[in-house]
Order: C-alpha cells, then sequence, then structure tokens
C-alpha cells in the first residue's frame, strides 16, 4: 500500500502518516525532513528529489509520504499512490494545532522535522497557515489531483471525518 499525505499545515499530515506507517508496517517519510536542514536551511531541489526518488525505488511494496512539496517527485508519488489522502481543515483548527505544537516542541526539533530545526513559529508561518498555503494557484492544484484520480483521492476536513476513515482504513485488508 502506497499513501500519500497532503493538505494544509498543521492540519496532521505527519502525525496521519505516523499512525498510518506503524498501524500498516510501511516506511513513512516527512518530506519537512528532506526538506529543510539544520538551522532551517533549505535542501538543494535536486537533492531533495533524489532523496524521496530513493525512497520510492528502495520501498516498491508500499510507504507513506507526507507533505506537499512539488520539486520532490510529486508527479511520481501521486501516481504510484494507492490513496491521496488531503486534510483541508479550518484556518482556526490549523493555526490552533500549529501553537500547540509550538508550546509542545518549543526549543526541540519534532521527530518529523530534520534535524537541528527547532519548533518556530513566526509571522511568516502564520501568514502561511491563515492565507499564502491556501492560495487560488494551490487550490487549483489540489482541484486538478482529485480530478486527475478521483478514484483514489481523500478529502478530510475535520478530525472527525479523520477518525472515522481510519477507522476504516484499518480494518480493510
Amino acid at each position: 500500500m502506497k499513501i500519500a499525505v497532503i493538505g494544509y499545515s498543521g492540519s496532521g499530515k505527519s502525525t496521519l502518516a505516523r499512525g498510518i506507517g506503524e498501524k500498516r508496517a510501511l516506511p513513512v517519510l516527512h518530506l519537512d525532513s528532506v526538506h529543510w536542514l539544520p538551522g532551517w536551511h533549505e535542501r538543494a531541489d535536486e537533492e531533495e528529489n533524489r532523496i524521496v526518488t530513493a525512497f520510492l525505488d528502495a520501498n516498491p511494496a508500499g510507504w507513506v509520504i507526507d507533505g506537499n512539496y512539488r520539486k520532490m517527485a510529486y508527479d511520481r508519488r501521486m501516481a504510484e499512490a494507492d490513496r491521496i489522502i488531503c486534510l483541508e481543515f479550518s484556518r482556526t483548527v490549523c493555526l490552533f494545532r500549529v501553537m500547540k505544537r509550538w508550546a509542545v516542541y518549543h526549543s526541540k526539533t519534532r521527530p518529523d522535522m530534520g534535524a537541528g530545526c527547532n519548533e518556530k513559529v513566526d509571522l511568516a508561518f502564520i501568514r502561511w497557515i491563515l492565507r499564502d498555503g491556501r492560495s487560488p494557484t494551490i487550490q487549483a492544484r489540489r482541484r486538478a489531483l482529485r480530478e486527475q484520480y478521483p478514484e483514489k483521492y481523500v478529502l478530510l476536513k475535520n478530525q472527525r471525518q479523520v477518525d472515522g476513515f481510519l477507522k476504516r482504513f484499518l480494518e480493510e485488508t
């Protein structure tokens, strides 16, 4: 089983990916851990793509990958995925979850983040959560993806939907 988890920042992509990976015994790749180098420096696009491609090649039987990064073998990930799970929670919920995450991991690095990237919340990230990460361009890409892969695209808009989906999904053989 190959699962791509995409969606808004703060919607719970990494938590969902980690849970599915544990329950289904699948390797999990968090794209934030690929993108961010220590001190919040960005990795070069070519190197990111090589890392993700190597992960895909090394795990032909199945994987879970969370993140939206389009330069990291995006088309291949979406084409190969058996399920594309998109988390589109409200701005308020995403901001609340990011602030909660910051309170828990302040001055520490989350397990799904690149080493040396202590949790932070700044004005640019808040703007991304509330506005920029929901731009018309991003919305159009998600619609196009849903139209391209309607049979495997799952849109979840709140935690109750995630919980229900997860229960049904984990019961599947």
